[in-house]
This record gives structure tokens, sequence and C-alpha cells, in this order.
């Protein structure tokens, strides 16, 4: 049986909406390591994924490679930039009267609201990979709602609403990167 305090244990427990391991991994310092850990882990592994579909789609082994390199490097300044995006607006626009977190603490939730992307290994798979990346996508919202609401010490509609705020803040910066700097989109 594995260790409770494994990583493998904290993702299948983050996946699992567990609230205990969102406050867990909020409080833990050390746990910034493992949140980069787990986000490295789900960017291979739905590499890897998507880098199947492209050939069993025709596409050659070189389309796989910068596949999987630009999804771990994108998955990684993903992850940083809407943790602080999330930070930023919890922290600063919608801020409770309870809020009071530090950048770190929404890095390692929303790390570890990745957990669920683990199953885009899978999204080559005739006819069903679509609904499991369709299903994968909302399973990791609900996380990262949980995570936020966690580590600000948000109600649940606060936390979904500073969720989309930086989504939607994040695909607004992505779109403008994309325009300006062509070649760029790769990276996200």
């Amino acid at each position: 049986m594995a260790d409770s305090t494994s990583l493998i244990n904290k993702m299948v427990r983050a996946a699992k909406l567990d609230v205990n391991l969102y406050e867990s991994v909020e409080a833990d310092t050390k746990a910034t390591k493992e949140a980069l850990i787990v986000v490295i882990i789900v960017s291979v592994l739905s590499g890897i994924g998507a880098g199947i579909a492209g050939l069993i789609g025709g596409s050659g082994a070189l389309n796989f490679i910068w596949g999987l390199l630009g999804g771990i490097v994108s998955a990684l300044i993903g992850w940083i930039i809407w943790s602080w995006l999330t930070w930023l607006i919890g922290t600063k626009l919608l801020k409770g009267h309870q809020t009071s977190a530090t950048w770190g603490e929404l890095l390692r939730t929303i790390g570890f609201a990745h957990s669920p992307g683990v199953l885009r290994l899978f999204v080559f798979i005739p006819v069903i990979g679509g609904i499991i990346a369709f299903a994968v996508m909302i399973w990791s919202l609900i996380a990262a709602v949980i995570a936020v609401r966690q580590a600000l010490d948000f109600s649940t509609w606060r936390a979904l609403g500073t969720c989309i705020l930086g989504w939607i803040i994040m695909v607004v910066i992505v779109a403008l990167v994309g325009l300006l700097i062509p070649g760029a989109r790769w990276l996200f």
C-alpha cells in the first residue's frame, strides 16, 4: 500500500478533490517542488497521449517530440502565470474578509489541481479520447476551484469567479503573445 505522504497518493487525493489534501499542501512550503513535479508529470503524459494521437493520424516522430517539449514548457509557464493571476485577483480584486494567501500557496494548490490531467495520456483512443479530454478538463477545473477556495479561504462561488476571471485574462495574454510574436503560440 502506498505511503499516505507519497506523491502518487497526494495526486490521487487531489484528483478525488480531497479538501484536506489542498489544505495541507497550501500550508507546506516544501510541497512547491512536489506541485512542480505534478505539473511536469501531467504535461509529459498529456504530450505522450497527444503525440500518439498525432502518430496514429500520420504526423511524424519529430512533431511528436516538438509537441511533447512544447507541451511541457507551456504547461510550466501556464501554471506559473495562472497561479500568479489567481493570487493577484483573489487577494486584491475579489478579496474577502478572511482572504490571506501567498503566491506560493496558490502555486502549490493549483499545481496539485492538475492531477486529473494524467488521464490525458489516453486521448489517442479513437472515439473516447475526446470524451476523456473533455471530462479531464471539467474535472481539473473543479479541482482548481477547490484549490483556490482552500488557498484563499473563499466561498466556492468566489473561487469559481476568481478562476474564470484568471482564465479569461490568461486567454487574452496568450492571444496577444500569439499575435505579437509569431511562432510563440506553441509556448501556450
